[in-house]
């Protein structure tokens, strides 16, 4: 039984080290140079309108939106700030929640990658626990329990009659 347990553990290690990869790829990732116009239009499609429901700066055509969004156009011609630095400026001028995509650092990543993660590992279990399944062989019948099942017919076939 030791040695089966230790069959298991190269195949877990394997699951851990692609889930720790994909994160680590999806949260590091460079975006490359982008123009003022492609900046303004990230950055506006996640901050939320403060008015509207579910949309986000970039879609509402709102006067609160349009402020916030000249806002942004102006940060970002001055060529000073970094994009978490432009949404933090935004938010802190504004009493709601304006974010409509969690960051990529901190706790706010986990919010992206937990589910990954938990996905990959279920996906992952659940095909092995469906191979064991499958390749089992105390479920088949051997000739003895064929003998008893037998045995049980006619001994019923018998006393019904």
């Amino acid at each position: 039984m030791r040695f089966a347990a230790l069959k298991r553990w190269p195949g877990w290690l394997l699951i851990l080290g692609v889930t720790v990869a994909l994160v680590l790829i999806g949260t590091l990732r460079d975006q490359g140079t982008r123009s003022e116009g492609d900046r303004i239009d990230s950055i506006s499609k996640r901050v939320a309108c403060p008015v509207c429901d579910g949309e986000s700066v970039f879609e509402s055509r709102n006067a609160a939106s349009t402020n916030i969004s000249n806002k942004i156009s102006d940060l970002v011609r001055e060529g000073k700030f970094s994009d978490a630095e432009i949404i933090a400026a935004i938010q802190k001028d504004s009493a709601a929640q304006l974010l409509l995509v969690p960051r990529r650092s901190g706790f706010d990543a986990l919010v992206w990658a937990l589910p990954v993660a938990a996905g990959t590992v279920a996906f992952v279990g659940l095909g092995i626990a469906f191979r064991r399944w499958s390749r089992r062989t105390d479920d088949i019948p051997t000739d003895d329990d064929r003998a008893i099942v037998d045995a049980a017919r006619a001994h019923d076939d018998g006393g019904e009659q």
